[in-house]
């Protein structure tokens, strides 16, 4: 959903979205609760399923007792991923002068002054600063019309692509071109990526970021790039 509140635009997912996290989702897991618990027996048979002794143990229980059960725990899990869903929406608003980007109660605003360019890279929202660094990358399932709208509405420089697409490389340990101390953080951050520990991998883009080298990452495969700006004195982009 996009909406103005004044100047600014709004882009979220709306106001169906929650209603379908937090309605569809234990709805469905009490569907399918119901479903494995018809088939407990079965279930707890096959020696690869996880939680066997829970569906053998409804599998003993009377059916009176069985159903609501195995429904209601079923339905308690869609009510935690709506949760954990409903916390990781994104929202963004734009106005004249700044961007803020929203997410899990904590909001960063980002100055129209500084950005030269904005797009979508697959799902993510980039702002690109005058060096061609990245002052945000904001993963959603935001609409890319909504958001060209919004940005484009507000005088903000929207481009169809990434300016910087063909200078990405393959990250590979040991490859010649990295600053200094840039190979052990992207060797850190496959790790990271590897186990799905989301925040440390954004936490060690930041990191990459200050080396003044920008990651994407395409399935689970990290790709680099240097940032075209001179770093400072220190040789660190501030």
């Amino acid at each position: 959903m996009a909406r103005g509140t004044g100047e600014a635009v709004v882009v979220s997912g709306g106001a169906g979205e929650l209603v379908l996290m937090w309605a569809g989702f234990p709805l469905l897991g009490a569907g399918l609760g119901a479903a494995l618990t018809a088939a407990s027996g079965w279930v707890a048979d096959l020696p690869w399923f996880p939680f066997q002794g829970w569906f053998a143990l409804l599998d003993r229980w009377p059916a009176e007792r069985s159903y609501p059960v195995g429904a209601g725990v079923a339905a308690l899990a869609g009510l935690v991923l709506a949760f954990l869903g409903a916390r990781e929406r994104l929202t963004v608003t734009v106005e004249r002068t700044s961007v803020r980007l929203h997410r899990d109660g904590h909001g960063r605003d980002v100055a129209r002054a500084g950005v030269t360019g904005v797009f979508r890279d697959g799902k993510a929202l980039v702002l690109l600063d005058a060096d061609g660094g990245e002052l945000a990358r904001e993963p959603s399932d935001l609409s890319a019309e909504r958001l060209r709208a919004a940005f484009t509405g507000q005088g903000w420089p929207w481009v169809e692509q990434d300016p910087y697409g063909t200078a990405y490389r393959r990250w590979v340990e040991g490859l010649p071109g990295l600053p200094p101390g840039a190979d052990a953080l992207l060797r850190a951050r496959q790790r990271a990526v590897d186990a799905d520990r989301a925040g440390e991998a954004v936490e060690l883009r930041g990191e990459l970021a200050r080396l003044g080298v920008v990651v994407r990452d395409e399935r689970k495969r990290q790709y680099w790039r240097l940032v075209p700006g001179p770093p400072d004195r220190d040789g660190v982009r501030r």
